[in-house]
């Protein structure tokens, strides 16, 4: 019989709510049960209607609650966060608030990244049907990211979105890849502080192929770990609100291709993708009102 792993103490968990209180019971739940502490649980709250709820439910826990004046985002509200952790909190494991966690992925992904040369790791994600959620992916090219954004969802196979995707999220040994999604990542606490975090200017959507892009191009390998794995419910506190998150999500596309393709000789390409992320939008906005 093999000892079970001890829970890690040097591992913060950060979650951030918005609206989120009817998933926070059953994710901080699991999360408790993960480390050796729930004073290691930082929950950013952003300005929440229901942040009376996640109040009580945080005091009831032993979590932290950190209450913000304002609605600032996902990365920047892990961010801020960051900031305000005890020094002992070496690594820090972002999670969505609508997925469940246990101790052996947070205790593979806090390994993963005491590597070095790693700079974030990210485990398998279900999707609540049990299906595998692609959540390791290449960094996005002008060409797969137009293919990808316009073929999609007529056109499933695709050889832009099959790029897009890659396929590191079927295999079943640790892989690199280019970033990992930001639903459930580790990532060691001084290499986040010394890139400067999320990019506070990713509303929400990107921040964490930003995050992947950037250490990438500082020579760190980022890793997809599925050995261990989370389910994820995902996106319930944004389901009411569709169109305003299509509307986010393509800014940042749109950011982020201004991050990777800056300087005036793209500027031409720049013009016309954005002209066709406007007409994706409209499209998908349309199909989402109907």
């Amino acid at each position: 019989m093999t000892a079970k792993t001890p829970a890690p103490s040097d591992v913060a968990i950060i979650t951030v709510s918005y609206n989120s209180s009817a998933q926070l019971a059953d994710f901080l739940t699991s999360a408790v049960k993960s480390v050796a502490s729930p004073s290691q649980i930082f929950v950013v709250d952003n300005n929440s209607a229901d942040c009376a709820v996640t109040e009580k439910l945080t005091k009831k826990l032993g979590v932290n609650l950190l209450k913000l004046d304002k609605n600032v985002g996902y990365g920047s509200a892990v961010n801020k966060a960051v900031t305000v952790l005890p020094a002992e909190f070496a690594t820090l494991l972002v999670c969505n608030p609508d997925s469940e966690l246990n101790p052996e992925t947070v205790s593979a992904l806090r390994s993963a990244v005491q590597d070095n040369k790693v700079g974030v790791a990210g485990p398998r994600i279900y999707n609540e049907d049990g299906s595998v959620y692609p959540s390791a992916r290449s960094i996005p090219s002008i060409r797969n990211g137009v293919g990808h954004a316009f073929f999609a969802n007529i056109w499933l196979t695709n050889p832009w979105t099959k790029n897009y995707l890659s396929e590191a999220h079927l295999q079943n040994k640790t892989v690199s890849t280019g970033w990992v999604s930001g639903a459930c990542l580790a990532v060691r606490r001084d290499l986040f502080t010394q890139v400067g975090g999320f990019d506070d200017h990713y509303f929400m959507y990107f921040e964490d192929v930003d995050l992947g892009y950037r250490l990438g191009k500082l020579g760190y390998t980022n890793l997809y770990v599925p050995d261990v794995s989370i389910t994820h419910i995902g996106g319930e506190s944004t389901k009411a609100i569709k169109k305003t998150m299509l509307r986010i999500h393509h800014e940042s596309a749109m950011r982020f291709i201004h991050v990777k393709y800056k300087g005036i000789l793209w500027a031409p390409v720049r013009g016309v993708i954005r002209l066709g992320l406007a007409l994706r939008f409209w499209l998908q906005a349309r199909k989402a009102t109907t």
